[in-house]
């Protein structure tokens, strides 16, 4: 019988992607005052998208941005490196929301997806990007109907599924728990993650754009015609700034009651023998997730480790984000437990790796746009764990409000109108337990929601993942 504690003995308590030799070296911290165009703060994809898509718009323009501590050292570095076309935290979220104007939002995340492949091509970045799409697998009975009815409204806004039966199913990937799945082929690319980033960073320099990692934004106010934003060392004095912050606190306070950081958890395998991959087939090397609330998302990496990650997913009291938050060990064994469970023919496969640390999320589950400040500050934040791909289209829209446009992107609801905010602490603490116990509940009853769960839905603050 395999022992999940013993696999992880020799794990490294560092996220696999950013353990890399490859690992550029940091730009030089700002130590003095400054002036620019178009400041950016944070340096994950939102911030290093808003820079790229800026300089390539208008390349005259004086683009600087700013990271506390190293291009995609947090979420954007060390997530699971799924790249979805959805905008709107999947189909279902994004149809409950937005029915309306669901099939514009499809339409747009399937251009913006080929946008990032596009670019990924143009500069050369070297992110092991694989168009495999991802397979949403049935565990319980309950759970294939449900899939069934998701490929059906798929279908109705234009993408066209895979539906796997349990043989079809296994024969992609061979678990004894898959009852069956379905395939989106197109609309999810795997990259990895980290170097992504470092490769966004690469282009940025290229184009001119001015970066200083290991800066701190640590103030904001208005400046004459621009905007003042304080440093430990220095200062920066633009004409518009946009805020990519995302799980760490805001610059605006009115900001920061629309997110709070939960704590995302994985684990990655030591690359697999031929020996070991052929006993589960996965030669389409397709990401896939399973159709639980508290639901795991697994992918193959270049080397053909298996990242295995999700199921917890912890809020801690005062959204308080810290660096010894990054490993729980009660996590990780749970995570190896259900990684056996899965794959038995994997009995001799041992962790390399095991990591956590924060994401944002907000009460629709997908991102939000404001702007402050007379319309000189803009800001997204919310993106709940897919934006990898989302991040692009936020930048985009960042940039569209800056300019005062009008533009497809801006004239969305989704753009237009914020969520609700989360109530103060300790309601807000209490509010999110009762709602995790309350989704625990519903995978145990085949998917039925409590009565907690149903009149979130009704109020609109979601909660279905």
């Amino acid at each position: 019988m395999v022992d999940p504690v013993r696999s992880l003995q020799d794990a490294e308590p560092f996220p696999f992607w950013l353990d890399d030799p490859g690992r550029p070296q940091a730009a030089p911290a700002l130590v003095s005052e400054t002036r620019c165009d178009l400041l950016v703060v944070g340096g994950g994809y939102s911030g290093l998208w808003t820079a790229l898509l800026a300089k390539e718009r208008d390349p005259s323009l004086d683009v600087l941005l700013i990271e506390a501590q190293e291009i995609g050292w947090a979420a954007s570095g060390r997530n699971g490196g799924f790249c979805e076309a959805s905008l709107t935290h999947g189909l279902g979220n994004g149809y409950q929301r937005w029915p309306g104007e669901l099939a514009r939002l499809e339409r747009l995340g399937a251009r913006n997806l080929q946008a990032i492949e596009d670019t990924v091509k143009r500069y050369g970045i070297d992110c092991d990007w694989e168009r495999t799409g991802s397979v949403t697998v049935a565990t319980e009975p309950y759970q294939i109907e449900e899939l069934r009815e998701f490929a059906e409204l798929a279908g109705r806004f234009g993408s066209e599924l895979t539906v796997l039966d349990a043989d079809a199913m296994r024969a992609e990937i061979d678990s004894p728990t898959f009852l069956g799945g379905v395939w989106d082929k197109d609309g999810v690319a795997m990259v990895n993650p980290a170097r992504l980033a470092w490769g966004l960073k690469q282009a940025c320099l290229g184009l001119g754009v001015r970066i200083h990692e290991h800066t701190r934004a640590t103030g904001l106010a208005g400046s004459g015609a621009g905007i003042a934003v304080r440093t430990p060392y220095g200062r920066v004095v633009a004409g518009r700034v946009a805020l990519a912050t995302n799980a760490f606190p805001s610059l605006l306070r009115r900001h920061r009651p629309y997110t709070v950081p939960v704590y995302d958890y994985a684990l990655m395998t030591e690359p697999l023998t031929d020996r070991q991959l052929a006993s589960i087939g996965w030669r389409n090397r397709q990401g896939f997730a399973d159709s639980t609330n508290r639901f795991h998302y697994v992918r193959l990496s270049a080397d053909n480790r298996i990242l295995w990650g999700g199921y917890d997913v912890v809020y801690h009291y005062g959204a308080r984000v810290r660096a010894e938050h990054d490993q729980r060990p009660q996590t990780f064994a749970t995570l190896a437990r259900h990684f056996f469970e899965t794959f038995p023919q994997l009995a001799d496969v041992r962790f390399s790796h095991s990591w956590g640390g924060a994401i944002d999320t907000c009460t629709r589950f997908s991102a939000f746009f404001d702007l402050s400040h007379g319309g000189r500050v803009a800001y997204a934040a919310g993106f709940t764990g897919l934006g990898v791909g989302a991040t692009r289209f936020g930048a985009e829209v960042m940039l569209d409000l800056l300019a005062g446009e009008r533009t497809e992107r801006t004239a969305l609801e989704m753009v237009r109108r914020k969520p609700l905010p989360f109530p103060p602490e300790p309601i807000r603490s209490a509010g999110i337990g009762i709602t995790q116990w309350s989704l625990a509940r519903a995978d145990e009853r085949e998917g039925r929601r409590n009565l907690w769960l149903r009149t979130l839905d009704r109020l609109g603050l979601g909660f279905d993942s």
